[in-house]
């Protein structure tokens, strides 16, 4: 299960009332890259695929889970932090074995 805060479903929602294409969710995933060797994504997607576990979030649209990535977002907590030095999602993951010192990747 994936929780997301207040402010984190509040953040979605702009974001998804500020696009003029329909959505069909708000994809969530995991890939390669930084530092610890992999990292969050999140994109707004106009198609679901076959095999996409759909998330009702409380917002206006699913949230997108592809097969690869949801046992490594099993548990994850999302948030939006909007501060003097910092504006963005924030993710808290019991997953994570390790992550990089910059915070922008992790290791499972």
């Amino acid at each position: 299960m994936i929780h997301l805060t207040p402010a984190a479903l509040k953040a979605i929602g702009r974001f998804i009332k500020a696009t003029e294409a329909p959505i069909a969710g708000l994809r969530i995933f995991v890939c390669g890259g930084g530092c610890a060797g992999l990292q969050y994504r999140l994109r707004l997607e106009q198609d679901k695929t076959d095999d996409d576990l759909a998330l009702d979030i409380g917002a206006a649209a699913p949230l997108l889970v592809d097969p690869l990535s949801h046992s490594l977002l099993d548990g994850l907590r999302i948030d939006f932090v909007d501060s003097l030095t910092r504006t963005g999602f924030q993710f808290n993951n019991p997953n994570v074995v390790g992550a990089c010192a910059c915070g922008q990747s992790f290791a499972a």
